[in-house]
Parts: C-alpha cells; structure tokens; sequence
C-alpha cells in the first residue's frame, strides 16, 4: 500500500528530464538576474583600486561549493534525484554569476569594457538591439557574416529591460554563460547523477569562465557543448552499451538525435569555429561506430553471411542517424547563415576577408593544459590519464576522446596552413581542450577517491573536503586570472561618460555630447545615418551605420574593406566642396552623411586600420588627414567637440 500510494508522486522519465532541464535553466536565469540586480544596487569600490569586490567574490564561492556538498549529500541519501540535480545546477549558476558578477559590481562594462574584440561585439549587440531584423554590425545593407543568435537574443533582452545595447551586454553575458553552465550541470546529473555531474559541471564551469569568460558567447557553447558531446554519442549509438556496439534503426533514441541536431545547428548559429569541433566529433564518432559495428560480429563460429546480415542494419542505423542530425543542424543553421549566403552567390561585389589572419604565439603552438604547472593542469593530466584508461569502457571518455583528437586535427591543419597565409584561428581551441579534459578530470579524481577507499577504508570525508578545497582554490584564482580584463572594465569610458573607477574620464566622453548634436542638426534618428570615422567606440554605443569597419578581420566579406579604404584615401585628397561632394555623390556604396574626425594642426584626421598579417601584431595603424577646406561649405556643419570635429552633411 505504501509503495502504491508513492507511485504517483514519482515523475516520469520524460517529465523528470523537462523538470530539471527546464528548472535549470529558469532558476539559472532568475538567480543571476537577481544577483546582478543585488550586485549592482550597491556602490562598491572599484576592482582595480580595492579588494573589497575580490573578498566578497571568494565568500560567495565558498558558499556555493558547501551547497554543492548539500546537493551532493542529498542526492546520496535520498532516492530522488530532480531537487538534488537543480540544486546542483544553481552552484553552476551562481558560481559563474559571483565569479564575474562581482569584480564587476562597480562598472557597467564587461570583461575588456570597450577595448580590443570587446568593441566590435558591443556594436553587434548594439545594431541587433536597436531592430530584431539580421544586420551587418557596422555596414548598412548587408546580412551579417558573424553568426547573430547571442548576440540577437542580446538585443531582445536590452529590449525588454529598456537598456542599451553597450548597458546590456555585462548583465546579458553573465546571464547567458550561467544559464548555460546550468543547463550543462543538468546535462551531466541526468547522464551520470549527481555527485559526478556536480562535479563535473563545476570543474568545466570554472574553466570554461577563466579560458572563454572575455568571449561570452564561445563560453556558452562550450558549458553546454561538452555534456552535449556524451548526448551526440548515444544518439548516434543507439539503446545499448559502449561494448555492444552500434544498434540497429529500431533501437534508435530519436530524441537523442534530434536533440544533437538542434544543438550543433544552434552553435553554428552562435560560434563558427566552435561548430567544427562539436560537428567534426560528431562526425568522428560516427566513424568510431561504423568500425566497431564491422570488427564486434566476427568470430570463427558464426557463418560469414550472418554475419554480414548483423553488420549491415547496425551500420547503415549509424549513418542515417548521422545524416538526420546533420539535417536537422543544418536547417537551424541556415536560419541565420541563409541570407549572407544568398547575398554571397548573387553578388557582384569582390567577396574578401581576412576573419582568420591573427597569429598570436598561442596559435604557434599545440595547447597541452595537462602539463601546467597548476591546479588546472593537475585535474586535466588526471582527465587525460581516465580518458586512456576508460577510453573503451565508457561513452563519456569515448566522446571526450573524440573530442580532444578533433581540436589537436584542428590544431595541426592550422599549423599548416599557416605556410599559406591563413589560419584556423587554433589558439581559441585551447579554452575546448581545457573543458574536456577538466571534465575529464572529474570523473578521474571520483575513480581515484574509489580506489583509496578500497585500498585505506572509509576516507570519503577526506576525499569530500579535498575534492570541495580545490574547488574553491581554482575559483578563487579565476578573478586573478581575468585581472587585466577586469581592470579594462574600469578604466575605459562607459557610455554615460564616465569610468567607473573614478579617475578622468578619456575623450569618449565627449560621445553623448556629440550624439545629442548629431540628432539637433538632423532631426533624424541614428539608424538613419552612415558614419565615417575611426572611433568605433561610438559606433559600439549608439546604432549609427559605419561607412568602414574597425579593421578587416572583423569586416564583413561582402563589404570591400579594401576598396573602400582606397576610396577614403581619395576623398582626403579633396581640397574644394565642390570636389568632396562629387566624391560623396560617385560613391559605389551608401556614402557617409556623418564625418566624425580627430582635430590636428594639419586638419581632420582619421586613424584606420591595415591588416600586415602575418606579422604580430597583425594590424598597422595610418593616418588619413582631411582638408577641412573641404567642408567650409552650407551643404556642411562643422562642430569642434573637444578633440573632435564632427562633420554632418545637410540634406
């Protein structure tokens, strides 16, 4: 009777995976919409001149690893795992909250503030907050090259709180990266339960953070990309065993491979290069099963024609599920990718692009992480050494395997294509490698907590609050790691004018100013307007069109960066109105009607951008000087705005 009367408390399955999945990533998003509103309701002194943010910080990690011991507890005395598994999920939520939250309480600025890669991310989330429609970030009439959904679900979220999109993008990131560590957390607690997907969840959590933080949209595929890899290997195995092999199509788990599906077409919507490894591992896997399914049949005793019988239907089941979770990704993908590609095909204009042209040191060389000299590195050698180990046992260690010889392929073609002047852009896998194999190292850290007990007796107290020490330890550490870029955040200039540190603010503060002047002379709003200047902070704080990109790695393909460099180049060379006009009137793509110029002794000047790869630095700045004769015209106003000098064109 008692048994019978429980039964219906009891979730299904289904309902049990929608429950904790959804709860996940609801309670995610409350705690760290919360948090940051707590956070940001306080006036704390600024990172880079006070430990005050940095001691908060650690108390908030040190309470989120105790919760973390509770849920694990939990889940081992208590038959259910639903509460457990979404109290796990919060850790994973919170810690990413207070571990970026807090060193950032005193700004309203990201990692990197407005500086470097930072700038160009800002004016995308800037240009898809002021209209939900697909755009370039910067040129007016092109789809957008740099895959949008992050930076569109962006936009609707500074939309919905009435932000702008430069305001937006702190609470936005931080959000984002915790509702995917949470939904990553329930990911691995439904796989494995909840003591090792805790754990596993908080180690690829923190790295992912310290490694991918200042790129929050990359941070976000790899939180929920590492778990998703283990989902991709059962979708494409089917209802069986690592050992069993393959399964014919009847033993299929649809959901799996839908589910596989909609994650790698969403990631090819959010990062590019991400998408090649999670693709190619799923694509690696499905090879790794079609072998296993050709070599698992044979034995001397079965006839070869029953043999082949077995072998057909299991490896044909292998490459359709393949081909429907490539359908189903690539449909998704083409969602955002579909307008930039037919734009590419009918096209008359001289497609080019220098996106992979950066070769820093790192990207000279093979990411090891389990070789540094650090806790991290200590917890990646251990994951390593279980993925070895268990490589044959286990579908997680198969996946993640898979995994790491995807990115080291990667990482190697990089290599070599550097001999032809390109790249692959290797040095942002090292931020993969580290989550795999500190997830790795989780479950290897619980293999050896085994062996001790069996070879010491009953030490798991010992275990626990070593295991829950270097938990705390590597998160207390990340805020040191992100030192420079937390400084960044408040030693730039917001988009109110101000830094948040206090000090003198720099000449972007003259930015509001001169936006205010923009909307007086022309009555019109900023998305109606084509700048051209070398200041692409401001292009980052308000929706203006720019008439050129920050540099070429970052312009789209379809824009002509070149040319339009050249073409610029030209119209310095005016010295009359009458010529500047014609100049603006002959231009081949929508001219600027906004100048916004530096003031200098010899004239109005702009400071722009050459791509030298593959020297490094790959970008070398010039200087191109207007006559301001040019413009001493009525078909112009000119307005000096501390060392500005803006330009707007009447009509």
């Amino acid at each position: 009777m008692q048994a019978s009367a429980a039964a219906p408390r009891r979730l299904s399955g289904r309902t049990r995976d929608v429950v904790e999945l959804g709860g996940a990533v609801v309670g995610a998003a409350v705690l760290a919409f919360v948090g940051l509103a707590i956070i940001g309701a306080v006036g704390w002194p600024a990172f880079n001149t006070s430990n005050v943010t940095r001691a908060l910080t650690t108390l908030g990690q040190t309470g989120l690893v105790v919760v973390a011991v509770i849920a694990v507890l939990w889940s081992r005395h208590r038959p259910a795992r639903t509460l457990p598994s979404l109290l796990s999920s919060l850790v994973s939520a919170g810690l990413v909250t207070v571990t970026l939250g807090m060193p950032l309480g005193a700004t309203k600025l990201y990692l990197f503030g407005l500086s470097v890669d930072q700038q160009f991310r800002t004016e995308y989330l800037t240009r898809l907050t002021s209209s939900p429609h697909l755009a370039d970030m910067t040129y007016p009439d092109l789809p957008p090259y740099y895959p949008a959904t992050w930076f569109w679900l962006g936009g609707r979220y500074a939309n919905a709180l009435g932000l702008p999109g430069w305001e937006a993008y702190k609470p936005w990131a931080i959000i984002s990266i915790a509702v995917a560590a949470a939904l990553g957390a329930a990911l691995w607690n439904r796989m494995v339960g909840v003591t090792a997907g805790t754990a596993a969840s908080i180690a690829v959590t923190l790295v992912t953070v310290q490694y991918a933080g200042p790129e929050p949209y990359s941070a976000t595929l790899i939180a929920v990309g590492v778990p998703m890899l283990v989902v991709c290997a059962y979708a494409l195995r089917g209802r069986s065993r690592l050992a069993d092999g393959p399964t014919p199509l009847n033993r299929t788990s649809w959901p799996a491979v839908v589910a596989g599906g909609v994650f790698l077409g969403v990631s090819a919507t959010v990062y590019t290069l991400y998408t090649a490894v999670f693709a190619g591992t799923a694509v690696l896997m499905a090879l790794v099963y079609l072998v296993q399914a050709w070599w698992l049949p044979r034995n001397a005793a079965v006839p070869d024609d029953a043999v082949s019988a077995d072998r057909r239907p299991r490896m044909l089941a292998v490459a359709v599920r393949l081909v429907v979770m490539g359908a189903v990704a690539g449909a998704l993908a083409l969602v955002a990718w579909g307008p930039y590609l037919a734009k590419r095909l009918t096209t008359d204009a001289a497609v080019s692009g220098s996106a992979e042209h950066y070769l820093p040191e790192a990207g000279a060389l093979l990411a090891l992480p389990m070789f540094q000299l650090s806790l991290i590195g200590l917890v990646c050698l251990i994951g390593f050494g279980w993925i070895l180990v268990r490589l044959r046992q286990r579908t997680v260690a198969m996946s993640l395997a898979c995994a790491l010889v995807v990115v080291v392929a990667l990482t190697l073609l990089s290599l070599a294509l550097t001999a032809t002047g390109t790249t692959l852009l290797s040095f942002r896998l090292e931020a993969v490698s580290t989550a795999v194999l500190a997830a790795a190292g989780a479950f290897g850290v619980i293999a050896l907590a085994r062996v001790a007990v069996d070879r010491f007796g009953d030490i798991r107290l010992l275990v626990g609050v070593a295991a829950a020490a270097a938990a705390l330890a590597v998160a207390q550490h990340v805020p040191a790691a992100l030192s420079a870029e937390i400084t960044t955040a408040y030693t730039d200039t917001d988009g109110r004018g101000v830094r948040a540190d206090q000090h003198a603010p720099g000449a972007e503060s003259y930015y509001p100013q001169i936006h205010r002047l923009i909307a007086e002379q022309t009555g019109r709003p900023a998305t109606d307007h084509v700048v051209l200047t070398a200041d692409f902070g401001f292009l980052s704080l308000y929706p203006y069109w720019g008439f050129q990109g920050l540099t070429s790695h970052y312009a789209n393909p379809l824009a002509e960066f070149d040319e339009r460099a050249a073409t610029i180049a030209r119209w310095a060379e005016a010295t009359t109105p009458a010529q500047m006009k014609q100049n603006l009137q002959d231009s081949p793509w929508r001219a600027p009607d906004v100048f916004l110029f530096r003031y200098s002794p010899d004239g109005y000047t702009l400071r722009l951008a050459e791509d030298v790869y593959p020297n490094d630095p790959n970008v070398k700045r010039y200087t191109v000087t207007f006559n301001p004769a040019a413009f001493d015209d009525p078909a112009f106003t000119v307005t000096e705005v501390g060392p500005f000098v803006l330009v707007v064109k009447k009509g």
